[in-house]
């Protein structure tokens, strides 16, 4: 996004260390209605640090939690606390231009969600909160273009699937280095799984979460992680989830193990899961859960440059296919019948140059079978063919579509094709599945290319696969998407190298991808 400049941004991450601390020591800046009773609480209110997301033209969700014991159930008192914010056009808040007082509640585990409005559009803004003497650290984030902005870049950074038990989230450091408008997560921001001593950190806990103090824990130790949170502070971020934040491979109140998870015991789980999961991220009241359900597929408009769909593929989707009848099944739904009209209905009538599909798994054919047949990857939208194909089809009527996908832990970009048995069928669109920030660790380069380079004939549409951990950088123009894998040397310690692994391109005009 174009406000102010590249270099006024740029030098606040430089001057960022400066920020934090002038924060955490800043005066007290708001009248003392909050204050009057004393620094009551204990300290370190803000241990799992702040965000931002789902940036308007007009209008942010700035995001906190208060947990000075952020591993035990958060360390709160059992009533609501008064929680000052403000926004501002400086890093230190000279000029702020809202502010307000929110109330975190011991019901929604003392996190606020402020939905600001009335700021000005395509500009940076700075922001922070203070509780009873205690001053957070200072974010940054950005509102969207107006409405009719033609002009501008907007670069986005796509990421996914980040393991604690795998390794540190590196990548996250060279992110911010690149300084994107804003982030966009495509699911897994934790992993639900048991404690292993087996990779560089361990989880909490004592086996999978199921209650909601459990969950509220894991989210918690993944906010502590520093580059995460760096990242978080920094640029907004559009969320959705996957089946990590849930259970492995769920589909709507389909557990992965029906036979272990009763249904009422899944329902419980999954009501538990969407609190401590709207809980931790920066999303709009909109995005409360109504006990199993949460909505999370909506739209964000960056100008007449780009309009964004974040989907769902989980809670509506049949239960999860695991052969090749019902892969061809036309019964079975990925979106559910509301989810695809409002997504084609949103494609078709899109002003914007560039139709962004935030999809949690990968929409192009992967054929695991070399040579003659078919063996899919069910998981994703292999899995769901009948429904992806005439997705696909509609494609051939859009302006530029584009998916940004995650889930593999690998870089699979491809084009996107009418028919995946024809290899001379219309290319109607471009894929980059984004690699992991850090699940699968560290992996061995030569066993992924001996397994993965004898499929390549027979998924003629790839036009990148690697297995390095990183994520996906895109400068998005109105004449093209230029668009960089960055990568890290490793996950399993605290520092890493970064670089491009590779530079490809979308033209205005012209469906699909190719390598620069």
């Amino acid at each position: 996004m174009t406000g102010a400049s590249s270099h006024d941004r740029r030098r606040f991450l430089t001057a960022g260390t400066a920020v934090l601390g002038a924060a955490a020591s800043a005066v007290l800046w708001l009248p003392g209605t909050a204050r009057a009773a004393g620094a009551t609480l204990p300290d370190g209110l803000f241990s799992l640090g702040i965000a931002s997301g789902d940036p308007l033209p007009d209008g942010i969700v700035l995001w906190t939690r208060l947990a000075p014991d952020p591993l035990n159930g958060g360390g709160m008192p059992d009533r609501v606390v008064p929680v000052e914010w403000e926004i501002g056009e400086d890093p230190r808040l000279r000029k702020p231009v809202r502010r307000g007082v929110a109330h975190a509640r011991p019901e929604y585990a003392h996190s606020v969600h402020v939905d600001v409005r009335g700021l000005r559009p395509d500009r940076a803004y700075w922001y922070r909160f203070r509780v009873e003497g205690q001053v957070s650290p200072t974010g940054r984030t950005r509102t969207a273009p107006h409405p009719h902005a033609r002009n501008g870049s907007l670069r986005v950074a796509l990421a996914s699937c980040q393991n604690w038990q795998h390794g540190y989230f590196t990548p996250y450091a060279d992110m911010l280095e690149q300084d994107p408008d804003v982030v966009l997560f495509v699911g897994d921001y934790i992993y639900e799984s048991t404690p292993s001593s087996a990779g560089p950190r361990r989880h909490e806990g004592a086996g999978e979460p199921y209650t909601l103090e459990q969950y509220r824990n894991r989210y918690a130790q993944y906010h502590t992680d520093p580059d995460l949170a760096a990242m978080h502070a920094n640029a907004p971020w559009v969320v959705t989830f996957d089946d990590h934040e849930v259970d492995n491979d769920w589909a709507g109140q389909i557990p992965q193990d029906p036979a272990k998870q009763p249904h009422d015991a899944f329902v419980a789980r999954l009501t538990a899961a969407f609190q401590a999961y709207y809980e931790h991220v920066p999303v709009r009241a909109s995005a409360i859960p109504d006990g199993p359900h949460i909505q999370m597929y909506r739209r964000l408009e960056f100008g007449r440059l780009a309009r964004l769909n974040v989907l769902d593929t989980r809670q509506f989707r049949s239960d999860q296919v695991i052969s090749q009848a019902d892969a061809e099944d036309p019964s079975l739904t990925m979106l559910g019948a509301e989810q695809k009209e409002w997504l084609l209905d949103g494609l078709h009538d899109s002003p914007a140059r560039w139709n962004l599909v935030a999809s949690q798994i990968m929409m192009a054919e992967t054929d695991l079978l070399p040579g003659e047949g078919k063996l899919w990857y069910y998981d994703a939208w292999d899995g769901y063919q009948v429904e992806r194909n005439a997705l696909l089809e509609e494609f051939a009527d859009i302006r530029n579509p584009v998916v940004l996908s995650g889930d593999r832990h690998l870089t699979m970009i491809s084009d996107l094709k009418t028919d995946y048995s024809d290899p001379q069928s219309e290319v109607v669109g471009a894929e980059f599945v984004g690699t992991s920030i850090s699940s699968n660790g560290d992996q061995d380069q030569a066993a992924f290319h001996a397994q993965w380079d004898p499929l390549k004939a027979d998924n003629p549409h790839w036009k990148l696969i690697d297995a390095h951990r990183g994520y996906h950088l895109f400068d998005i123009r109105r004449d093209g998407i230029d668009a960089r894998v960055r990568v890290v040397d490793t996950v399993v310690q605290p520092q890493a190298t970064a670089s491009t692994l590779a530079r490809l391109r979308v033209e205005n005009g012209r469906p699909g991808v190719e390598p620069v």
